[in-house]
């Protein structure tokens, strides 16, 4: 008989499969069980309107002809008790005669928050929680940040040679870090609900900021901070049928109808200096359903958003090389006192390819 840490260990498996599928909704895997430890039927959240990890372990269980009457299931998040984009998961599970619920965490979302629990225990379920809940915890960082924070999780993303330079002195940087990292950068990038970058590396680098290295499911929505509103109509950040949002500090500019002209929805949030209001953008991002946003962009937004406190984690790709005078990885200005560097603690350490990478986050960003 398998254990029932494992049958979360699968169902957590499962969650995983819908990292770059589901968002905005959160990653969940569910796993459905026999009391002799048999799986009788497993699945993960669909894309956004259909159908949740719950309801695809139920449609595998019938495909195998399997009866999951006090059957135990178990779900990397509390099933939902709330008619949204599709129907509540605990009345299905109940409707399906499952005996007993396991459940990693409860949901943060308010409008779950405990009551899909609630609505288990009252149709006579048996109802356990805590299991792999800081795994599915962090598979949904972007998704606990958006529901409790209200601003999504902000992974900043660098490539850099070993002494920290990201560009040389004439702005050329491509390419530093070798093919393999950009790969798996591109895999960072499918695991967000947006992609950001600045106005500046849309002039010089005009990027098209997708994901085409690796397969992906969805494209993340783009985002640009643009505060004089100079992105050209004919740049490649314009991809059809990806929402752009260009958040820019100028209202009733002539240019904002050519850019909107061309599919983007262009936001004009002033803040001071003539500068974008960026936290106010993170608030506005997240009510547009934004989880994790990525940042690839250049140093001088990158030392703004880290000197506001807005950046949560890092995600740095070094290069065996040392390219001397350059641009750096962020713009923060000089320091008086070693006590105000911006502190970090590591993550993770990894080779790809002949680069390292690196994942550090902001002491105490995840403690919501």
């Amino acid at each position: 008989m398998e254990s029932p840490d494992l049958f979360m260990e699968q169902a957590l498996a499962q969650a995983r499969r819908a990292v770059g599928l589901s968002e905005p909704n959160p990653r969940v895997g569910c796993v459905i069980a026999s009391a002799g430890g048999q799986v009788l039927g497993e699945g993960h959240t669909q894309r956004a309107g259909e159908a949740h990890a719950e309801i695809m372990a139920l449609r595998d269980a019938a495909s195998r002809g399997s009866n999951v009457k006090g059957a135990t299931a178990y779900v990397t998040l509390e099933p939902c008790s709330h008619q949204g984009r599709t129907g509540p998961c605990c009345d299905a599970l109940a409707a399906a005669g499952i005996g007993k619920v396991v459940a990693a965490l409860q949901d943060p979302n308010p409008l779950v928050a405990g009551r899909g629990l609630e609505r288990l225990r009252a149709a006579g379920i048996e109802v356990h929680l805590g299991a792999g809940a800081s795994a599915s915890r962090e598979l949904n960082i972007g998704f606990f940040s958006r529901m409790v924070r209200r601003v999504p999780w902000l992974r900043m993303k660098l490539a850099a040679s070993l002494d920290g330079r990201t560009a040389l002195e004439n702005g050329a940087s491509q390419w530093i870090t070798s093919e393999a990292a950009r790969a798996d950068g591109h895999r960072w990038r499918s695991r967000a609900g947006a992609l950001l970058t600045g106005i500046g590396t849309v002039l010089q680098d005009n990027p098209r900021l997708d994901v085409r290295h690796v397969p992906c499911a969805r494209q993340p929505d783009a985002v640009v901070v643009d505060s004089r509103l100079e992105t050209p109509p004919d740049a490649h950040i314009f991809v059809p049928g990806r929402r752009l949002f260009i958040y820019t500090a100028l209202d009733g500019s002539p240019q904002r109808a050519l850019l909107e002209a061309r599919g983007a929805t262009v936001i004009a949030m002033p803040g001071p200096g003539g500068k974008v209001d960026l936290a106010a953008m993170l608030r506005d991002l997240a009510q547009r359903e934004v989880n994790e946003l990525h940042v690839e962009a250049g140093h001088k937004l990158n030392g703004s958003l880290l000197r506001e406190g807005l950046v949560d984690e890092l995600l740095v790709y070094l290069a065996p090389k040392l390219l001397g005078l350059g641009q750096g990885m962020a713009h923060l200005g000089p320091l008086t006192d070693l006590g105000d560097a911006v502190s970090l603690e590591f993550q993770s350490s990894q080779s790809v390819g002949p680069d390292l990478r690196l994942l550090a986050r902001i002491p105490g960003r995840d403690r919501f």
